[in-house]
């Protein structure tokens, strides 16, 4: 373990010892291309029920660490960072910690978990378990309490359905990013909406409410001035935060923008069934229950135009079973469960060899 990583992260240790008898410690951190959370939990006794409301010993939020969005260097700045922070507003350090679930977006293909096992080994002590997944599967954490079953659905910058069965078959569909077509997405449904914009400036498209609504929101004067806005930074995040002007639109009855929603309801719906398809879930008749987890902004719900209930309506038609779930967590504290769980299952299998 190293104790010194990107200048003085970790001085506050020196400060803050922990004593022998001090509590474990489980950190679960959730990254997205937004923001990064990161989650210190005790250790809960197996045995026991979860308890409501769950034990959250500190919180620490960071930026993005997506390392296709920002790379490499600066994602894995921001994950140290954070967990960094999280210890600290504990009153701990890495020498308390067991466990590790990262979480985060990006992470598309075994070579990704491995480099991020590989950098993590050099952050925490020999003896900590450390797990990485994408952070779907955090987000389907939250959902179930840490069971990985059925399927989840996160629509915020960037979209991707992902389902588990019991027997731990995994799918995912979608959470290509932008260039390969996140459509759906934050970002998908602001850069169609921008994309109408120019058309219509140009005569190759309809008149559309959304031309004054986002110039308005930008503080532009014309269309031609949304070029230089776009590419001056086309960071995901900041394209996607015109969402809610493109929903305004459409729930005033702007045609272009109700047509980019319901697309976009189509192609979320079509990701979900994807996976449904593939693991099938939903059983050999099409109705077998399976939970639905729906997470991200883009799913909440707004005055008239509910995105999320739209997507659930268009799933519902062809799987009955699908159980929509709103998750009362976050996904940093799924990570945390998903954490608590392996460690507790390797924790038996480790007292039967004996």
């Amino acid at each position: 373990m190293k104790r010194y990583r990107n200048g003085e992260i970790w001085d506050f240790e020196e400060q803050m010892p922990v004593s022998d008898a001090a509590r474990d410690v489980i950190l679960g951190l959730d990254g997205g291309t937004t923001s990064t959370v990161c989650i210190c939990m005790p250790i809960l006794p197996f045995s026991d029920p979860l308890p409501d409301p769950l034990p959250v010993l500190a919180r620490a939020v960071a930026g993005c660490s997506n390392h296709n969005s920002v790379g490499e260097a600066a994602a894995k700045e921001t994950l140290e960072q954070v967990m960094a922070e999280a210890l600290a507003k504990a009153g701990s350090n890495r020498s308390a910690v067991r466990a590790v679930c990262l979480a985060v977006s990006g992470v598309n293909h075994p070579s990704d978990q491995q480099r991020i096992l590989d950098w993590l080994r050099d952050i925490f002590p020999s003896d900590v378990r450390l797990y990485v997944q994408n952070d779907a599967v955090a987000a389907l954490a939250c959902g179930t309490m840490g069971k990985l079953h059925g399927c989840v659905l996160i629509a915020g910058t960037g979209t991707i359905a992902y389902g588990f069965t019991e027997d731990g078959r995994n799918a995912r569909a979608a959470g290509a990013g932008p260039t390969l077509g996140d459509w759906g997405s934050g970002y998908g449904i602001a850069a169609q909406a921008l994309t109408a914009i120019i058309r219509a400036h140009d005569g190759r498209g309809p008149h559309t409410a959304l031309t004054s609504s986002i110039l308005e929101k930008l503080g532009l004067s014309s269309p031609d001035e949304l070029i230089g806005w776009t590419y001056a930074d086309p960071s995901w995040a900041r394209i996607a935060a015109l969402v809610p002007e493109v929903v305004s639109c459409a729930e005033a009855g702007d045609e272009v923008a109700n047509k980019i929603l319901f697309d976009s309801v189509e192609e979320l719906g079509l990701s979900v069934k994807a996976v449904v398809q593939r693991l099938d879930l939903c059983g050999p008749d099409g109705k077998d229950s399976f939970p639905l987890v729906m997470v991200g902004g883009v799913l909440e719900a707004n005055k008239r135009w509910d995105i999320g209930k739209e997507v659930i309506r268009c799933i519902s038609k062809d799987y009955p079973g699908a159980v929509p779930i709103r998750p009362e967590v976050e996904p940093a504290i799924g990570a945390a469960l998903l954490a608590w769980n392996c460690l507790m299952k390797e924790s038996v299998k480790e007292a039967f060899k004996c």
